[in-house]
């Protein structure tokens, strides 16, 4: 098997299972003790990645916030926040969103071979455009992240993202906060979509963490044999 980075998803849902709700603003679904907790996480990876409907939805920054962890970073050698990370088959992003525009991290978009060109007119001067071949697949994308020394992935979604990561068993871990309420909608997005995951009913996951963050709760699952222990890892 070819060498992939260390890869963790990072998401937070209603107590019914949603990621956002059904409207065009973005649902708060964290508080201040888990963003911080999230910015731990970011400081220590090497990459962020999210979907490009994560991009168009929430117009994420995806940067390290707090002050004294960019300063460590720097004093490391690495850039302040990690490399972004986007997939999309079409690459049709808005150069003005958060994704190319803030932050000195380097920034790659994966797009199919037939839209590369289109993608590097547009987008070219903002990030790398890289070949993901006829459809972009992540455990393809995966091994050429590591050829690029990512080392360690942290995945925020969206719903497709997820999805496919889970599906091809490429996950290492889970770090999912449940938030304090429902969402009650069907037409909002949810953690995944439908799929068939290596951890169901006679091969269920291993809850490694439950730690409460005010009312929402972070629970921490061990996906692979390559999870790092809550000793070494945020």
């Amino acid at each position: 098997m070819r060498e992939r980075p260390y890869t963790l998803l990072s998401c937070c849902m209603s107590i019914d299972g949603y990621i956002n709700d059904a409207s065009a603003e973005r649902l708060l679904l964290s508080n201040d003790a888990d963003f911080d907790r999230v910015d731990a996480v970011r400081a220590s990876c090497d990459a962020i990645m999210v979907g490009a409907g994560t991009i168009r939805a929430d117009d994420p920054r995806l940067l390290v916030r707090s002050p004294s962890r960019r300063e460590i970073r720097a004093e490391r050698g690495l850039a302040p926040s990690p490399m972004k990370v986007t997939v999309s088959n079409a690459a049709r992003l808005d150069p003005s969103a958060s994704f190319f525009t803030t932050g000195d991290a380097r920034k790659l978009v994966y797009c199919t071979s037939e839209n590369v060109d289109d993608a590097r007119n547009r987008l070219g001067m903002l990030a790398t455009i890289v070949d993901g071949g006829p459809q972009v697949r992540m455990a393809q994308l995966s091994v050429d992240l590591h050829a690029r020394g990512v080392g360690r992935l942290m995945v925020e979604g969206g719903e497709s993202v997820h999805t496919q990561f889970l599906e091809e068993g490429l996950a290492d871990e889970l770090q999912l906060v449940v938030a304090p309420f429902f969402v009650g909608d069907s037409r909002a997005p949810r953690l995944t979509g439908d799929g068939h995951f290596p951890w169901n009913s006679l091969r269920p996951a291993r809850l490694v963490t439950a730690l409460p963050l005010g009312d929402a709760v972070l629970l921490r699952y061990a996906l692979s044999p390559r999870f790092i222990d809550e000793a070494t890892s945020p």
